[in-house]
């Protein structure tokens, strides 16, 4: 408390050092939208947002003056202009209007001639705030501090307008609920569910940088719920609606409520969360029935696939994409552990997760949601031991050094042969044989009489 205390403090302290350099020019300067909120909060944020009168040149050199760590420009033909001291991001604004036009979200930017003008295009109440740092005035023509009070998200003005102008605006509107843990108002939320549609207009990249925003929030699952409910995500993730018409059994709910359950119950990694997400979303095409009992043979192996083909539609990098992936194909390993599997099981389980492993195994802790205390502790029972069992073997052996004993230019040197599949299939057999502690992996004079031995008997031409 005492580190955020500080940050608000710092942060104050900058706010006020640059108000004093722009009144110094005659130019007025205000906090405005998220900065506000989170002041009002008592929240510590890295990032002050500011309004002023000031053309955008000016504002460099003003910035300039106050000597930021670093500068930049790449919002100035918006009107804004960045500057970084230390670790606080710092965004000043010329005052401005915005005008969309049909089937554009691409605002034409017009600077405007008022504070109070520059707060009507925001998007909500709670965000459409502003502080005088002089004189401590608040600026609330919209209500946002009363909103705050009774924890709505309320749009300025007419709802289907705002949303109209930046659909993006509608996954804002739930991540915020998300973040926050506030209620959407009454409005407000009828003109998400009628403008839903709008959201195929925004690019893949927006929405995923907003829908990881909202996976790590602390009510990231009432965000999930949300967005299913008011018809979002039907727009950018039917798979994951899919998942709300697929039961899981008489005495289970459908599978949408327990991925939410997974979520709510794994830490707010981005990488783990998408894959709590995502992690049963191979189930409805693998669904089948056998004697009134219903199964998912493969949903995993599904599920890795249709997790690369989702965030790679949603224009996601590809390393998070591939860790996400092989999470999801990679999960129900560990809640399979049994204390009879051999030391080479578990060392290709370590090799196969790889730096993810710690991730995988909080994921298969959380994937166990029973009501039934009982089956929830012996799961967690397991994966603890399992755990246990890692950490014995990682004492014993750096698990990534281990290789086989015998390379290729080895291989190819002992029988007298040019490259070719046959080589991996060799070091493949020989590596095994590490694995399972039958062939010590300096042993090269015992690995060149088994992969003799190998070759003749099942690769001999």
């Amino acid at each position: 408390m005492e580190s955020a205390n500080a940050l608000i403090e710092h942060n104050e302290s900058l706010a006020r050092k640059l108000t004093d350099l722009f009144r110094q020019r005659g130019y007025h300067l205000y906090l405005v939208g998220g900065s506000v909120r989170d002041l009002i909060l008592g929240q510590p944020t890295h990032d002050l947002d500011f309004a002023t009168d000031a053309p955008p040149e000016v504002t460099r050199s003003i910035l300039e003056a106050a000597r930021p760590t670093a500068s930049y420009a790449i919002g100035e033909k918006f009107g804004t202009i960045g500057a970084t001291f230390d670790d606080v991001v710092v965004e000043i604004t010329t005052f401005r209007t915005e005008r969309y036009q049909p089937g554009s979200r691409k605002p034409e930017v017009r600077y405007g001639k008022s504070l109070e003008e520059d707060l009507a295009r925001r998007d909500f109440t709670i965000n459409a705030m502003a502080r005088d740092l002089t004189t401590g005035e608040l600026i609330d023509p919209f209500g946002g501090q009363a909103d705050l009070k009774v924890r709505l998200i309320r749009a300025v003005g007419n709802p289907v307008e705002r949303f109209s102008e930046d659909p993006l605006r509608l996954l804002r509107a739930v991540r915020f609920v998300a973040q926050l843990g506030f209620d959407l108002e009454a409005e407000t939320r009828g003109a998400l569910r009628r403008c839903a549609g709008l959201l195929a207009q925004v690019s893949k990249e927006r929405i995923f940088d907003e829908m990881s925003r909202l996976l790590i929030a602390p009510h990231a699952a009432r965000g999930l719920r949300l967005l299913a409910d008011l018809g979002l995500l039907e727009v950018f993730l039917p798979e994951v609606v899919d998942l709300r018409r697929t039961t899981q059994g008489k005495r289970s709910k459908d599978v949408f409520e327990h991925t939410l359950r997974v979520v709510e119950r794994t830490p707010p990694d981005l990488v783990l969360r998408w894959a709590a997400l995502l992690h049963d979303i191979g189930k409805p095409r693998t669904i089948v029935q056998t004697d009134g009992e219903i199964h998912f043979p493969g949903h995993e192996l599904v599920g890795e696939r249709l997790s690369t083909e989702i965030l790679t539609r949603l224009r996601a990098d590809s390393h998070l994409t591939s860790r996400v992936s092989r999470l999801t194909g990679m999960h129900m390993r560990a809640n399979q552990y049994e204390a009879e599997w051999t030391d080479g099981a578990v060392r290709r389980l370590m090799r196969d997760a790889g730096p993810d492993l710690e991730l995988l195994l909080l994921l298969s802790t959380a994937d166990v949601t029973s009501y039934r205390a009982a089956k929830v502790e012996a799961a967690a029972t397991r994966v603890k031991r399992l755990r246990e069992r890692i950490q014995r073997l990682e004492e014993e052996a750096r698990i990534e050094e281990i290789r086989s004993p015998l390379d290729g230019n080895e291989l190819m040197a002992i029988f007298g042969r040019g490259p070719g599949p046959w080589i991996k299939v060799v070091k493949d057999y020989l590596l095994d044989l590490v694995l399972e502690g039958k062939l010590a992996p300096n042993d090269k004079e015992q690995a060149e009489a088994l992969a003799r031995q190998f070759v003749k008997e099942r690769l001999a031409a």
